[in-house]
Order: structure tokens, then sequence, then C-alpha cells
């Protein structure tokens, strides 16, 4: 953004001709930056977003579910059995109640999930949530992987269809490698609306002897490209939501790749969920201590002008680091009348 120090006393002097000047000069720096990408600092909203009724206060709940639908994406950190001190056990029942009351005071009606476990682990959460008054009994789950930690879309709306991708693997250092976690495909129908959720679990920044992560996580964020691209090539007006935890900033070539050629018809556009204080990170390393913006939803050309881009936020609870590692975003959209 240019900023304007005005420190002249000449300014003071002169009114009219300066005022005539710096008129012009702002006409020619907006001509000047015609057609230039926009930073990923300063996110694109409509022209005319609508108003929200969710209040980003910190201690302010939703007290119904807004009209259209509301999504929340949420990398719950572990929920699953693994070895901690030393023994094979499950996430702490302190973190699983602060999860489900997280979950339950945003009312998402759809949720798309990382870091779960097994079928097992799912259901568990699907009980804990119907047991606290937020039922959501629809479910795309990948029985079928073998990474530890899964994806799983939970929906209060019926998931009508689920998908996969063409091609979930790709070359490097001269052999075949296939995706850290598999992308999750799944479409839920809200009277007469469809609403296409894609859900990924990118690459981590954990360095490992066989290969370098950054390279891994550009080339799985290709792939995911390359579904979106069919989806979009196939049905131009989708209401699709590329979702999840991206393991990237949103300058990186990952993201960069995820979101597309801006301007162009299948171009990605991020939703920028600033929590009560108007950040927008997510992930917080205790290690390092170290905030980043790891989870985005980025919507669809179709899906982009219901998008409440004022009213989505990032929850700040205080509740959030009890639960997991990353702060969920919820993005709000606002079903079109005329358009089914």
């Amino acid at each position: 953004m240019i900023r304007l120090r005005v420190t002249s006393q000449n300014f003071l002097k002169a009114p009219a001709i300066t005022g005539a000047l710096f008129c012009l000069w702002l006409g020619l720096g907006a001509c000047e930056k015609e057609g230039i990408t926009p930073d990923w600092s300063a996110e694109q909203r409509p022209a005319a977003a609508t108003p929200s009724t969710v209040s980003t206060e910190a201690d302010s709940r939703p007290q119904t579910a807004a009209p259209g639908l509301r999504f929340m994406a949420y990398n719950v950190e572990n929920w699953l059995v693994m070895e901690r001190g030393g023994r094979e056990r499950g996430k702490p029942e302190k973190e699983k109640a602060a999860v489900v009351r997280l979950i339950v005071e945003h009312r998402p009606d759809v949720l798309g999930i990382c870091e779960i476990g097994e079928r097992s682990d799912v259901e568990e959460l699907m009980k804990r949530l119907k047991a606290s008054g937020w039922e959501m009994p629809h479910l795309a789950y990948d029985d079928e992987s073998h990474a530890l930690r899964r994806q799983a879309l939970l929906s209060r709306f019926p998931i009508v269809a689920t998908a996969d991708p063409e091609k979930e693997r790709y070359r490097m250092l001269g052999r075949e490698w296939r995706m850290s976690r598999p992308i999750l495909d799944a479409t839920v129908e809200r009277e007469g609306c469809r609403y296409r959720f894609v859900g990924v679990h990118l690459k981590s920044k954990r360095e490992v002897d066989h290969a370098d992560q950054e390279q891994m996580r550009r080339h799985e964020a290709r792939l995911l490209r390359g579904h979106i691209e069919a989806i979009l090539k196939a049905d131009p007006d989708v209401r699709l939501v590329a979702y999840g935890d991206f393991n990237d900033s949103r300058k990186s070539v990952a993201m960069k790749t995820v979101a597309g050629t801006y301007r162009s018809p299948t171009y990605l556009t991020a939703i920028p969920c600033e929590d009560s204080r108007g950040h927008r990170w997510t992930h917080h390393w205790e290690y390092q201590d170290i905030y980043s913006r790891f989870d985005y939803i980025l919507v669809s050309p179709g899906l982009r002008p219901e998008a409440d881009f004022d009213g989505s936020y990032t929850v700040d609870d205080p509740s959030w680091a009890t639960a997991s590692d990353h702060r969920p975003v919820v993005g709000i959209f606002r079903a079109s009348a005329d358009k089914k």
C-alpha cells in the first residue's frame, strides 16, 4: 500500500494547486498498478460485500446457524492414537473436550477436519458433538488411506457425492511419490444448493531425510491445482471451496500454485478470515514461538459472490490453545435465491 505523508509548508500555502496535483498523482498511480497481481496481504473483497451478522468480539458466539452455509476448517491436532509420553494413547480428554466445545460454540453446518485418525476416532467426535447438542450425522472419510493423520468432512446436510482425483502421484528425484495425505472431495446439498468441498493437508514443514519438504509440498500443490482445474473445466459455475492445512504461507509457491493465475476463470480467492484483533495467523509452533497462517478457505468464481468476506473469521476463543495448535477458520456463505 502506498502511504502519503505531507509535511511541506508549501502545501498549506497553496491548497488549491497542491490538491489538484495530488488528485492527478493518484490517478496516474492507479493506472500504473492496473493489471498487477494483488499483494496477498490485502485480500480482494467483492465490491458490495454482505454486511456480517456475526460479531468478531472474542467472547461472542453465534446463536443460530446463518442463512446459506457456515463452514469451519479445523486441524484438531492428533485426534488419534499415537506415542505420547513413551506409550500409545489417544488425544488427552481435556483437549478433546476443548475441541468439541469450540465447534459447538461456532455451530458450523459443514466441518472440514485435519489430523484425525481411524474411523472410530471420527465416530467418537460425531458422538461427542451430538451429545453436546450439535449433531452432524453425514460423513465423508477415506477408509482406504494409509496416512496416520487423515481428513474427514462432517455435515448437518446430506453429502450427495464424493470423488477421487485422477492423479495423486508425482515424480521427483527419479522416483514416484504419492501425496502425504489424499485429497478429500465431497459435495454437500442444502435446499437445492450444492457446495463442493476439496480438502487437503499438504506436506508439513518437518524435514525428512529422503527429500526436500518444500519441494514435496510444491508437487502436492500442483496435484491439487490439477484436480481443481478439472472440476472448474467441467462446471465453471460450481460452488467450490478448497480448504485445509496447506502448511505454507500465502506468498509461497505452493499457495500461489493452488490459487492459480490471477483474473483467470479458474482463480481461487482466499477469504481473509481475521480474528477479533484483525490478525490472520492460524498456527502456533510453541517450540520456536512462531505464529503462521497455514489454514485457508479459498473459493471459486462461482461461489465468490456469495462469500461473506467481512463475516468470515478466525476463531480466537481463549480455549483454542487447549484444543489444538491450530485455530479454526470459519467461512460464511449467503446463498443467492436465483442460483440453484
